[in-house]
């Protein structure tokens, strides 16, 4: 079975990677995420995962185009809904190039992320999965979250601190004022 790997990271990448191959699946990564922000976070995730897969032997297609613009156009007025929005963006190109690509189906890094939400991961891609006519491929990667952080350490992959969008970086670096507010 070939797979091809939605990738968010390096770091996040090595869990699902290994997992794949554990199961006897051929797995190739695409780098999909116009959420995140600035540009030069962007480009530093994507020297951090093109130099591991290199080393793992990992095929990876070119990365799509940087395209914040689509994202900020697609989550503008649904800030409330801007996870599931994001999900959807993402999750829809990889299966497109999948679906092009021949590929037996799709799965995604965000999967291995304990910080995400899982039925919401899943219930979009299985939409997606449907609309494009391809296969989703789901397995829940949480359970090898220490051994991911711990081996991208070893490795001394640059691991980022915020999902990626501006909004996940605001919540996570702007200091609460009195109130709970930011």
């Amino acid at each position: 079975m070939r797979v091809l790997l939605h990738t968010c990271c390096g770091p996040c990448s090595i869990v699902p990677l290994r997992g794949l191959r554990e199961e006897g699946i051929e797995a190739a990564g695409v780098y999909a995420n116009p959420n995140i922000h600035p540009y030069t976070e962007w480009a530093r995730r994507w020297e951090t995962l093109e130099a591991w897969a290199g080393s793992e032997g990992m095929r990876l297609l070119p990365p799509a185009e940087y395209d914040p613009r689509s994202w900020f156009q697609a989550v503008t007025f649904r800030e409330g809904e801007r996870c599931r929005v994001c999900t959807h963006l993402r999750l829809r190109h990889a299966a497109v190039v999948a679906r092009r690509g021949r590929f037996d189906g799709f799965s995604s890094t965000l999967l291995y992320s304990r910080y995400q939400n899982h039925d919401e991961i899943r219930q979009v891609a299985q939409a997606v999965a449907s609309e494009v006519g391809i296969r989703f491929l789901y397995r829940d990667w949480r359970d090898g979250w220490s051994d991911g952080v711990r081996l991208s350490r070893e490795l001394g992959m640059y691991r980022q601190g915020y999902c990626g969008c501006l909004y996940s970086e605001q919540e996570r670096y702007a200091p609460k004022r009195k109130g709970g507010q930011r």
